[in-house]
């Protein structure tokens, strides 16, 4: 299976805190990798620093053979290649749903607003967001802006989906929307880096969990190896802490 992204040795530094340290680690085309683990793991660094968010102190990121820290690599190309969807849901308030999705596709990708409204107009029925293309982001439900926010990333038709906790800011009950949302997206052979705090999820549709603590990688592996049979004294203390019935 083809590499898309490979990590090598990367660490990253904010003053003398070192929250990353030495991560090799590589995602395939098609992969879905969750990454849990508890709050201040490095988790969300790492996603940040893969989309160049965040600007890693050491190490290389390879992307389709190209080492994109090179001061050669258009970053803003690469960018483009990666959708993010954060915890926040970071919708323009003053542009309605159908226009949140188009701006970013003419501003970046050059499209039309014709091939650019086609475009959001398919991602938006992914999403299950189609009737509410004119509304504005004040008139959605937690859930509903999520999964624009969802169809915005995936009209850029990035190769990879990166998704920063994206149920974390959400109500219980909007929780599961999404969830069913990305599930579809990881059925239907998108590649998808998640990091997330829902575990049933995690090992529902992760190909490969990775579990990270104090800024490593603990342990990895698919679902059954870190949910029922863990390697690591660490790995199975957090799921004693997240998970009701593990033993």
């Amino acid at each position: 299976m083809e590499k898309v992204i490979d990590i090598r040795h990367l660490s990253k530094s904010f003053g003398t805190h070192e929250v990353l340290k030495d991560i090799d680690f590589s995602v395939k085309k098609g992969e879905v990798i969750c990454i849990i683990g508890s709050s201040g793991s490095g988790k969300s660094t790492l996603l940040r620093c893969i989309n160049l968010l965040e600007r890693p102190s050491g190490g290389k990121i390879i992307y389709k053979g190209e080492d994109i820290l090179d001061d050669k690599h258009n970053i803003n190309r690469y960018r483009t290649k990666l959708g993010m969807v954060f915890q926040q849901f970071n919708l323009f308030n003053n542009h309605n749903v159908l226009r949140n999705c188009t701006v970013g596709q003419m501003n970046v990708l050059k499209r039309t607003s014709e091939e650019a409204e086609k475009v959001a107009a398919k991602y938006l029925k992914v999403v299950g967001m189609e009737q509410f293309i004119n509304a504005k982001p004040k008139q959605l439900s937690g859930g509903q802006k999520q999964r624009v926010a969802i169809a915005r990333a995936l009209s850029m038709e990035p190769d990879v989906m990166l998704f920063d906790e994206p149920t974390s800011a959400l109500d219980p009950e909007m929780v599961g929307e999404v969830l069913k949302v990305m599930k579809k997206l990881a059925e239907s052979g998108l590649t998808m880096l998640v990091v997330t705090h829902e575990m049933g999820f995690a090992e529902e549709v992760s190909d490969r969990v990775v579990f990270m603590d104090k800024g490593v990688i603990a342990e990895e592996g698919n679902p059954e190896e870190i949910f029922k049979n863990p390697k690591k004294e660490r790995t199975r203390e957090f799921l004693k802490r997240t998970l009701r019935n593990y033993e």
